[in-house]
């Protein structure tokens, strides 16, 4: 694309492609001086230009400027990147039904389910913590919420392969920094608001005022699906020129689900919409997870799908990594992976664990706390984890720079009468959580669900995952199983 297509008076420039990390910069390309929480774009614009940056769009007054490359000054380096990234990938989101969700907790799991279900009737895509995903394309993700440029490219990728629609995790770091300004979204859903990344906004005021952002730019002909049963439904409903629909399980709602029956293998209720009831059986379980259904059905239906139509489709959703996520190796009691990183999320597989578990057995938790982050919730942690647990194990959880016994310790505060043990490594310590479970135990593996890495000082570095570590200990400390790949 021509430098003077973007830019009224601007060179006749071919733009091949546009960064904003100095690192990435290739010949031919835009680079956007953005200026971050930790760096500040401007200070690299010599490397960007080293590396082949032709064009440098900039907001501070720049002392020196090199002959060949063109300069733009802007007010607002991050409106002109997310104006520009849709614009030089043909405006992809206008192309797609774009579906985004945000909320404290449960974004992965509604956005897989939509993808998942709406993929039965036309193929969609899905962008946010878990992968970029479309067709047979998969690639692992960067940021729950990318930046534009990556937003703009991938969806420009999904159109070329043929997707029609697109679940995008919308986090509140991506709306307060701007990362979706662009992005054309059709419908809009709001999960939850609970205690969480106070460390990034200061208070929940400000935490609050990041997700409405999703709403309060909505387009009049878009939808707002909003959970009715959230402290917060209000205030999002008021704020949104969009259309709203409602979901939820204790007031009335336009989708509202109603004599629930909860299993270990699966779930069932009877879902109102419109006057009439629906029987829905679904291979979800867990009371939390029937608001993410909810969410996902009004998000589909809404789209244009007839309820009726999907409904078949909820029994054999597949199975989403590190999510509720049952590992079954054969042995005599329950363990479960699950991303929970807040004290609501950890509460309600707490409160599954306990229907499931049955009187007299133990419940038996491993989790942490991540270094660099809100400092705060950890003591509420451990005051959850006591209420429910009779066996805490403590243990790394992305400790960056500060010392995963300290951090354990801060936990460890809030924990009454309860059994508990400090083992740093994470392998070590699911290990000492399957060794310790008996018949009809219930394990608890949370935090970081199938994520792959572990942030450490020096960096990101890989880790097993939860959910292979869980089943290679099953295999070989529970069953004796001395795995093929081994010695």
């Amino acid at each position: 694309m021509k430098l003077s297509q973007i830019f009224d008076q601007a060179p006749d420039l071919e733009i091949q492609g546009l960064s904003s990390d100095s690192r990435t910069v290739k010949p031919g390309d835009m680079y956007f001086c953005l200026e971050g929480l930790r760096t500040d774009g401007h200070t690299y614009i010599a490397q960007a230009i080293e590396k082949g940056a032709c064009c440098i769009v900039h907001s501070r007054s720049l002392e020196q400027m090199q002959d060949g490359i063109a300069y733009i000054k802007v007010n607002d380096v991050n409106a002109t990147l997310n104006l520009i990234a849709s614009k030089f990938y043909h405006y992809p989101s206008r192309s797609l039904k774009m579906f985004g969700i945000t909320g404290t907790n449960g974004k992965s799991s509604v956005a897989s389910i939509i993808q998942d279900t709406y993929s039965h009737f036309a193929p969609c895509g899905y962008i946010g913590t878990i992968a970029i995903r479309y067709g047979d394309q998969e690639f692992p993700p960067s940021l729950t919420t990318p930046d534009p440029i990556c937003i703009h490219r991938t969806l420009h990728d999904m159109v070329n392969a043929g997707m029609k629609a697109c679940a995008l995790e919308v986090s509140s770091h991506g709306l307060e920094l701007g990362r979706v300004q662009s992005v054309d979204f059709d419908i809009a859903i709001f999960t939850n608001l609970t205690y969480d990344h106070l460390d990034f906004h200061g208070t929940f005021d400000n935490y609050f005022a990041a997700k409405k952002k999703l709403f309060t730019n909505l387009k009049e002909d878009g939808v707002a699906i909003l959970n009715v049963d959230d402290a917060y439904y209000e205030p999002l409903r008021a704020t949104t020129k969009a259309r709203v629909i409602t979901y939820g399980i204790q007031k009335d709602a336009d989708y509202r689900a109603d004599e629930i029956h909860i299993g270990t293998e699966g779930s069932t209720f009877t879902l109102y919409h419109e006057d009439i009831a629906y029987c829905v059986a679904t291979n979800l379980v867990a009371l939390y997870n029937i608001y993410n259904l909810l969410a996902a059905i009004a998000g589909i239906c809404e789209s244009g799908i007839p309820l009726r139509e999907v409904l078949p489709y909820f029994n054999e959703l597949h199975q989403i990594e590190g999510r509720m996520e049952r590992i079954d190796e054969g042995q005599p009691f329950t363990v479960i992976v699950d991303f929970a990183h807040t004290p609501d999320g950890l509460e309600k597989v707490f409160e599954y664990a306990m229907d499931i578990t049955e009187t007299g057995r133990s419940i038996i938790a491993v989790f942490g706390s991540a270094g660099k982050r809100d400092t705060r919730k950890r003591r509420v942690f451990g005051e959850i984890a006591s209420k429910y647990c009779d066996l805490i194990i403590l243990t790394e959880d992305d400790p960056r720079d500060e010392n995963a016994r300290e951090i354990a310790n801060e936990i460890k505060s809030g924990i009454v009468d309860t059994k508990n043990i400090f083992i740093e490594n994470r392998y070590d310590a699911i290990r000492q959580a399957i060794e310790s479970a008996n018949v009809h135990d219930t394990v608890l593996i949370l935090g970081k669900g199938d994520e792959v890495f572990m942030y450490r000082e020096e960096g990101r570095e890989p880790w097993l995952g939860d959910h292979v570590a869980a089943r290679h200990c099953i295999r070989k400390y529970y069953l004796g199983i001395e795995e093929e790949d081994e010695g």
